[in-house]
């Protein structure tokens, strides 16, 4: 099994960058020009936002520090769906292009939250709530855990 070393090993950061690069690529480039500092700039900081929080969270020492930064991400993850709702209400996407960035969407917000989750049991099962380095981590496409072979069950992030 793989470990976690950086937020680039996870996969709920992994598909918020799929995200980001949908939004840079498949919708602001698109758009008119009139709209590229307005709902363009919305929809680059917000889907930004998403990835860059959730690497600011891995990097606290505390389960709910990170916590709370994966909150924050997942906030900007639903501004960015309004956003594409919006290029959809406008015109500026058809309705396959919001089709394709909602099940993009609904793939990070479902990785994130099983992250989420993995963090309240982390939080709630360990005396310092510190983040170890080599965390057991969660599933993609699951809200739940592998269980690391590394790790016993008196492990404080077990």
């Amino acid at each position: 099994m793989n470990s976690i070393h950086s937020f680039e090993d996870l996969e709920c950061w992994k598909t918020a960058r799929n995200l980001r690069l949908f939004i840079s690529r498949e919708i602001v480039a698109h758009l008119p020009k009139e709209e590229r500092y307005e709902l363009a700039s919305q929809l680059r900081r917000a889907a930004r936002s998403v990835t860059a929080n959730i690497a600011e969270g891995f990097g606290r020492f505390h389960f709910r520090d990170n916590y709370k930064f994966c909150s924050n991400a997942r906030g900007s993850l639903f501004e960015v769906l309004d956003h594409l709702i919006t290029a959809h209400d406008d015109a500026y996407i058809t309705a396959e292009v919001l089709g394709e960035g909602r099940h993009l969407f609904e793939t990070a917000k479902r990785l994130l939250n099983g992250y989420m989750n993995y963090l309240t049991r982390a939080a709630n099962n360990t005396q310092d709530s510190t983040v170890r380095e080599s965390a057991p981590f969660y599933q993609a496409g699951e809200d739940h855990l592998i269980s690391d072979p590394a790790f016993n069950e008196d492990s404080p992030n077990s």
